[in-house]
């Protein structure tokens, strides 16, 4: 057998003994395990075998003093009896076959009666701590109940002290509130009668009731003054205040309808008596809340009252304006429908303008009416002034809507008018013209006149004659006259420009053939030139006359033109 061989065989049975010895340890820290489980589960049986409950028992025997505490105590001794002689030696019987199970190393079936052990123990343990918590409840009670008494006597004593230093503050309802102190009092004697007589099942209803009894003892000596100070003094007080103001404001025809006044006062009465009767009960629920909504209520009303006459100053004021302005506009509508069938005589009105206007009128008579209603409904007293504001807010904005409107009306009559009187002017301005034009040409004896001229002068006159036709026209076609106007004016400047031009090119051309005659004789050149400008002078050609003339005598005096110009300037 070789060497390889011979280790292998070593190893695996090294291995199997180290395997057998893992589970021989496993076994054994199982066994202890389940071993230590019992003797813990030992233990806590132990603990209930030696039950508080039997001592606290055996004190019951001092307070049987009644049937009913005779039958509690019966009861308990069956219950614990159970415990005592069923449950635990039950649980030791348990106990023995689990301890028999793991010596049999059976540690599935020892798992199992363990299972079994902690649930019958956790039975038996809840059954023993109630009965336990029972019996104390009996035999502690006295020493508990007095402590809680103790310190309700304490707040006793406290509120019975605020009550006395605020006496007065309680009216007529202090006897009642005093008979509440006198009641709670007894109360704490019935506790001591209970106590003498061991009868413990009914203590705890005397402490809750004190208890209770003291808690709404502290509403009312916290609330209850408050309550007859609003109930008895502030609120009546308030409450007629607010009449007499309300009176006077109705006697002023103020419409206070809508606040209800009269009927909430009523109301206020109804509830401010149900709260008084109720507190000589000391039944204070809601009272106090009551009491304050019924005085922010009543705040609010003054509120209300000044905000009525607020507003009726500010209605006044603009009704006034408004009043003013409906006057005015009235009696220019008026006027101008009065007159509106001349105006349609004597300018020609487009549709549009006619329908605009009746449309201004329309909507006129209309916030007449109702401007009306709401003075009616203002002398009726049928609505308060913060509605009858807002109606006569929208009727001011409908006047202003109606003011714009009526103003594009007028400006489109006025600028038909003023376009009339506009043409009437400037007919004058053009006849001037044509008229200062004319007399230019008499003063000044021209030889010849172009025909042109003559044919620019009927132009403008019979622009002009355009000018009168069409203001002599019934009705008078405004953008017409316009355009005729217009025309006329062009015509009329444009004649008088030439006029003033041709006569200045006259003037110039004599006087350069005028000045140029000195040099006839010497030039002979000069002389044919001047010839020549005399005919296009006399054929009523001034300007080449002119340039005829200059350009020869520019030869022997360079700038003649400047000169004569000056010269013509100061002859001017």
């Amino acid at each position: 057998m070789s060497q390889d061989v011979i280790l292998y065989l070593i190893a695996g049975v090294l291995a199997i003994i180290t395997i057998i010895i893992i589970l021989i340890v496993m076994r054994h820290k199982k066994k202890n395990e389940y071993k230590k489980i019992i003797n813990n589960l030992e233990y806590e049986k132990n603990q209930l075998a030696t039950t508080s409950a039997i001592p606290e028992l055996a004190k019951v025997e001092g307070y049987v003093k009644n049937d009913k505490l005779e039958v509690m105590y019966e009861d308990w001794q069956e219950r614990l009896k159970d415990i005592v002689d069923v449950r635990i030696p039950k649980i030791t019987d348990m106990l023995i076959e689990a301890e028999y199970s793991l010596t049999k190393k059976d540690y599935k079936s020892t798992m199992y009666k363990i299972a079994k052990l902690e649930m019958e123990l956790y039975k038996v343990r809840t059954k023993s701590e109630f009965l336990l918590s029972e019996i104390k409840d009996l035999t502690t009670s006295e020493e508990r109940s007095r402590a809680i008494i103790t310190k309700l006597k304490a707040r006793y004593r406290k509120l019975y002290e605020q009550f006395e230093e605020h006496e007065s503050e309680y009216a007529d309802l202090g006897p009642v509130v005093a008979k509440q102190f006198e009641n709670i009092s007894k109360q704490f004697e019935d506790f001591e009668i209970i106590i003498e007589q061991n009868e413990y099942s009914g203590v705890d209803m005397v402490v809750k009731a004190v208890d209770e009894m003291l808690n709404h003892m502290e509403v009312v000596i916290e609330e209850l003054p408050s309550i007859v100070l609003m109930a008895e003094n502030i609120l009546p007080h308030k409450i007629k205040d607010i009449e007499t103001i309300y009176n006077k404001m109705l006697e002023e025809g103020y419409p206070l309808d809508y606040l209800n006044v009269e009927f909430n006062i009523e109301e206020a009465n109804k509830k401010i008596t149900d709260i008084l009767t109720r507190a000589k009960e000391l039944n204070l629920e809601d009272s106090l809340f009551d009491l304050k909504v019924l005085a922010d209520y009543f705040e609010n009303l003054y509120t209300d009252f000044d905000k009525e006459k607020l507003i009726k100053a500010q209605y006044e004021e603009t009704n006034e304006t408004l009043r003013n302005k409906l006057i005015k506009i009235n009696e220019l509508v008026y006027d101008i429908f009065k007159e509106l069938e001349d105006l349609q005589m004597t300018y020609n009105l487009k549709d549009k303008d006619i329908e605009n206007l009746n449309n201004v009128k329309d909507e006129l008579d209309a916030l007449n009416n109702d401007y009306k209603n709401l003075l009616d409904h203002t002398s009726n007293n049928s609505f308060p002034y913060s509605k009858l504001k807002d109606e006569l807010d929208s009727l001011v904005v409908r006047l202003s809507t109606l003011e714009g409107d009526l103003d594009k009306s007028l400006n489109v009559l006025g600028s038909m008018h003023d376009d009339e009187q506009r043409a009437r002017q400037q007919l004058d301005e053009v006849q001037m013209l044509l008229h200062s034009s004319t007399d230019s040409l008499r003063s000044y004896n021209l030889p010849v006149i172009p025909n042109s001229y003559y044919v620019e002068l009927k132009e403008a006159r019979d622009a002009v004659k355009e000018i009168v036709k069409e203001l002599t026209k019934q009705p008078i076609e405004i953008e017409t006259l316009n355009t005729r106007v217009d025309t006329a004016r062009d015509l009329a400047l444009k004649l008088f420009g030439r006029t003033k031009e041709m006569l200045k090119m006259a003037m110039f051309a004599e006087m350069a053939i005028v000045y140029g005659n000195r040099f006839r004789t010497s030039y002979q050149e000069v002389d044919k030139y001047l010839t020549y400008s005399e005919a296009l002078f006399n054929k009523g050609e001034y300007k080449k006359s002119l340039e005829t003339s200059i350009n020869a005598l520019n030869k022997l005096e360079p700038g003649i033109y400047d000169r004569l110009l000056n010269l013509y300037g100061e002859n001017r």
